[in-house]
């Protein structure tokens, strides 16, 4: 099955034979059809499946026809990052279109922004807050726009736009075109899709648990010894790309700093860095001048870095959702990836509810002097919950030495003449 399938125009295919795309992703085998019937959609599907290329194909593909100079599509996503992506594929697969698009987000002066809209673009990728305030200003004209997408839904709601979203859906015609993605499918969205979609198609690739190409390792470990196991293992695992996970930015940035002050080559991204630094730390991970980036939540979603080997959770994320978009931003584009989990005595809930979900696929890993016995395989007490504080337990079997020998990877080696790839 190839791209042909979908009897795109000439310029459109041209331009996906030269971006490499070859095989349609199952949410694209699925999804452009509908799209480009006119259905509206409603796609539940992994982080990493091509949900971008499946929406914004058929877009091209409907605004080749018809006038321009005005907005006619308009991209909802929750982060800056996101819609900057979603930006940069329209660029990229509508090269020949001539077709305009701009990004809209906060964070960066407004007034560039305004200077976009004012050359008549044909396609907005926004975040909701920013594209409120050029409504209430009155610098961009919502009136004609015939195809609305809510790009990761859940996450919108998780971080609070769903007011801002219904307050934008109210400045578009009621008659246009509607696609909802989502990785998960909480109530909220499922209401809101029941206010804005009609007769829906509905596409669901997969369950929400994390992708099939990933591997997943649990290292139970105390706090105070975090960095010191990080450092193991970025020393003695075969690495391309690794992505580290913090739970808060002052800690992304001290993890960093620890890095950087070690020789690796090292950036960071979180909340409280500036619209152009997190830029240029995406575009230094992204083109290996930057071995390791350590990020917030914010890297979960809405970085489209295929070469990523290794995702390792430093603090453990605060649900098994976000652990799925975390861990989502490795084994993509038809490779495999690994995904490390650090385990402190407060994440034990979580960790065996992530147990649960992986099974079979989850591995425990020990490294002499830096992890710890703790209980995973059972589900905490109320008492216990936040660890035992190195108790016994009752006498029940802890991080067992036979379930560490059943379950302990071979460690690959590493390579100290590719030491480089990490220092500076």
């Amino acid at each position: 099955m190839s791209f042909e399938k979908f009897e795109l125009h000439a310029k459109i295919m041209a331009c996906v034979q030269t971006a490499g795309y070859k095989v349609p992703t199952p949410i694209q085998l699925e999804s452009i059809p509908p799209i480009m019937e006119g259905r509206d959609v409603m796609g539940i599907a992994q982080t990493g499946t091509g949900k971008t290329a499946a929406f914004v194909l058929p877009i091209l593909q409907r605004l080749m026809q018809g006038s321009r100079g005005y907005v006619r599509a308009l991209i909802i996503a929750p982060t800056r990052e996101l819609s900057e992506q979603t930006h940069n594929a329209i660029r990229q697969l509508g090269r020949r279109t001539n077709l305009r698009s701009a990004s809209i987000y906060g964070g960066v002066n407004i007034n560039g922004q305004i200077n976009k809209l004012r050359r008549n673009v044909e396609i907005i990728s926004a975040c909701p807050g920013r594209l409120l305030d050029h409504i209430v200003r009155g610098t961009v004209d919502l009136s004609k726009v015939e195809v609305l997408v809510l790009d990761e839904a859940d996450h919108m709601f998780d971080m609070g736009f769903l007011p801002d979203i219904r307050k934008i859906v109210k400045r578009l015609p009621a008659k246009r075109q509607t696609l909802l993605f989502s990785a998960t499918m909480p109530e909220d969205i499922r209401l809101l899709a029941n206010d804005l979609l009609i007769n829906p198609v509905n596409i669901k690739i997969g369950h929400t648990v994390p992708v099939e190409t990933v591997t997943h390792r649990f290292y139970p470990v105390q706090m105070d010894t975090k960095i010191n196991l990080l450092k193991d293992i970025l020393d003695k695992t075969d690495m391309d790309s690794v992505l580290v996970f913090t739970r808060t930015k002052s800690r992304a940035k001290s993890v960093a700093l620890q890095l950087d002050k070690s020789g690796y080559k090292v950036t960071s991204l979180h909340g409280n860095l500036t619209q152009q630094k997190r830029q240029q730390s995406l575009d230094g991970f992204r083109d290996g001048r930057y071995a390791i980036m350590v990020a917030t939540d914010i890297a979960a979603r809405g970085i489209d870095v295929t070469r990523i080997s290794h995702v390792i959770n430093y603090d453990m994320p605060e649900t098994t959702d976000a652990y799925t978009h975390r861990i989502g931003r490795t084994g993509r584009a038809d490779k495999t990836g690994d995904a490390f989990t650090f385990v402190t005595g407060e994440d034990l809930g979580l960790a065996h509810s992530l147990k649960k979900v992986l099974g079979e696929k989850l591995e425990y890993q020990s490294v002499d002097g830096l992890t710890i016995s703790m209980l995973i395989d059972r589900a905490p007490s109320r008492r216990n919950s936040r660890g035992n504080g190195g108790k016994p337990n009752n006498g029940r079997k802890l991080f067992s030495p036979q379930a560490r020998a059943n379950s302990r990877p071979k460690q690959r080696s590493f390579d100290s003449s590719n030491r480089s790839q990490w220092a500076h």
